[in-house]
């Protein structure tokens, strides 16, 4: 059964790979055996680096900005020469601005959607075509539980998480056929640098967690788990879906 969820000879490639829930999917396909090409915006990938390196896995940093399209090629040739393929895409990067809808500026609309929404579908569509040309791939998106609801003053945000699930099942549609499974895991509320200013709100924090039957926030090691599972053999006929990662938050 564990062969079902060896990634030995895999390679990953995971954009904000670096911290957060981003440095544990990237721990967590390297503890399963992948390879990683870590995409960062700013080169805070040392300690991920360091743990990746020390279960004897090949790593590799990309610094870039994601938000600027012409860069997008260039990590994908960057990791196809140091590695030779792609097998497992994560598209994890992502940003967000409170404000509310009425205050909501244009530029950080703008930038949530260049972030979330765009880079994930331009650099999918990149590494789209190689996994089609090999036969085989695994994308992962990371949505939210705000791809399913409204949320407060995140317009912006929510707007590309809903956006994110529908790209996620357009892009499955299409490339099932061609042995390439394209799924998205969506996280609850997870203790992250995006969650700073809610979890020091002390009134609003005791809400989100009186609702989630966990009792609990999430952590990136909740993320090992998932991302290997979809990225693995043991996801070969689930194609189109948005897995909950949320400690019951949906079913309250």
């Amino acid at each position: 059964m564990s062969s079902l969820f060896d990634l030995t000879g895999k390679v990953a490639l995971v954009t904000g790979g670096a911290v957060g829930l981003g440095g544990g999917i990237s721990l967590g396909l390297a503890k399963a055996g992948a390879d990683v090409a870590i995409v960062t915006s700013n080169d805070r990938s040392r300690e991920v680096q360091q743990q990746i390196e020390a279960m004897g896995r090949k790593v590799h940093t990309i610094v870039a900005n994601l938000m600027d399209e012409s860069a997008l090629e260039g990590i994908v040739q960057e990791t196809l020469s140091v590695f030779g393929k792609i097998d497992i895409l994560v598209n994890n990067s992502g940003i967000v601005r409170r404000t509310p809808a009425a205050d909501h500026a244009a530029s950080d609309w703008h930038d949530v959607l260049n972030l979330n929404l765009n880079a994930a579908f331009f650099l999918s569509q990149l590494v789209g075509r190689e996994m089609i040309k090999q036969g085989s791939g695994k994308i992962i998106n990371i949505a939210s539980m705000l791809s399913f609801q409204g949320g407060i003053n995140v317009p912006g945000y929510t707007a590309s998480k809903h956006a994110i699930a529908g790209v996620t099942k357009a892009l499955a549609n299409e490339w099932a056929s061609k042995g390439v499974q394209v799924n998205a895991i969506a996280p609850g509320y997870m203790s992250t640098d995006n969650t700073v200013a809610l979890r020091a709100d002390e009134e609003r924090s005791a809400q989100i967690l009186v609702r989630i039957p966990a009792g609990r926030w999430g952590t990136a090691e909740d993320m090992e788990g998932p991302v290997v599972f979809l990225a693995s053999k043991a996801s070969d006929y689930m194609s189109g879906h948005i897995l909950c990662v949320d400690g019951g938050w949906m079913t309250r």
